[in-house]
C-alpha cells in the first residue's frame, strides 16, 4: 500500500523490529547539541538555554551537560579561550572589558582569568591601544583641542584600557590634560 508522496507506510513493509524511541534524555541532549552548532555557549548559558527552551528538570539537565563536558562538547576554560582570542582579533579591546564580556556570558571567574592573561601574551595592550589609537585617528583625526583629546579618552577608557596606559599613550602624543 502506498502513501501519498510514493513512500511506503512502514507497517506494511513487514518491517519486525519496532523502532528505537528516543528517551527524555537523548532528546535533551540533542537539544543541547543543536544549540551548541549554532554558536558556542558557556556551561551556564547551555544550562539557562535548556531550562527555559526544554521541560526538563535540573537534575536531568545537570546529567546532559556531565555528559556533554565528557564528550568535550562543554568547556568554559576553552570557550573562553576562544572568545578572548576572536575578539581581539576583531577589535582592540582592554582587559577590563574583555573581562566584563565574559562575564556577561556567564564564564566561571577563574577561566576569564586565565583567558585575559593567554590572551594578552601574544598582543600586549600597548600594541592594542596603539591599534585603537590610529583607527579612532583614521576616524576623526588627532585630538587637538582638549575636549578632543577628553573625546579619546573617553573612547579608550570604554574600550576598556587603563587609565594610566591611556593617560600615557595620550601624552606621547602632545594632547590631553596639562599638568
Amino acid at each position: 500500500m502506498r502513501k501519498r508522496g510514493g513512500r511506503k507506510h512502514l507497517a506494511t513493509e513487514g518491517a519486525t523490529s519496532a523502532p528505537k524511541r528516543e528517551t527524555a534524555g537523548d532528546q535533551l541532549t540533542a537539544a543541547a547539541l543543536k544549540a551548541l552548532a549554532g554558536r558556542p555557549r558557556s556551561e551556564k548559558q547551555l544550562r539557562e538555554l535548556l531550562l527555559t527552551r526544554t521541560l526538563a528538570g535540573a537534575d536531568e539537565i545537570d546529567e546532559c551537560i556531565g555528559r556533554l563536558k565528557e564528550l568535550g562538547f562543554v568547556d568554559d576554560r576553552i570557550f573562553a579561550f576562544g572568545y578572548a582570542s576572536s575578539r581581539l582579533k576583531a577589535k582592540a579591546i582592554g582587559r577590563s572589558r574583555l573581562a566584563r564580556e565574559l562575564a556577561a556570558r556567564k564564564v566561571s571567574s577563574e577561566a576569564i582569568e586565565e583567558a585575559v592573561e593567554a590572551s594578552y601574551t601574544d598582543e600586549p595592550e600597548g600594541v592594542l591601544i596603539d591599534r585603537a589609537i590610529e583607527k579612532r585617528v583614521r576616524a576623526h583625526g588627532r585630538p587637538s583641542d582638549p575636549r578632543s583629546a577628553k573625546r579619546m579618552f573617553d573612547h579608550l577608557a570604554r574600550l576598556g584600557f587603563e587609565y594610566d596606559l591611556i593617560v600615557k599613550k595620550l601624552r606621547a602624543m602632545k594632547v590631553g590634560p596639562k599638568e
